[in-house]
């Protein structure tokens, strides 16, 4: 069961901004199936067998979720985005020895 997290608008448009974000429930499964997603953030309305989903495979890559009080229209404006959201996930950090 995902916990409910007040996390606000302003800290989602910082986590944009760092580039280890993946939009979408497919692109979101596909990360935590090859065990690269540190949290997954879904929102309100999200719908139950993806809600589903999203726990099973965050349970098995050690993922935490975190179900937010936005839906999932005001979640694609948030992000910047035509389109609505309803899955976000943040990707694990990479060494940093490649980056500078």
């Amino acid at each position: 069961m995902p916990r409910k997290e007040s996390l606000t608008s302003t800290q989602i448009k910082k986590l944009i901004k760092t580039k280890n974000l993946v939009i979408g429930t497919e692109r979101t499964i596909k990360n935590l199936k090859l065990g690269k997603v540190e949290k997954i953030i879904i929102s309100s309305n999200c719908a139950e067998n993806v809600v589903d989903d999203l726990n099973y495979y965050a349970g098995l890559s050690k993922a935490e979720t975190v179900k937010v009080s936005y839906p999932n229209d005001e979640l694609g404006i948030i992000c910047k985005k035509p389109f609505s959201i309803s899955v976000l996930s943040i990707l694990k950090q990479q060494n940093s020895t490649n980056q500078q």
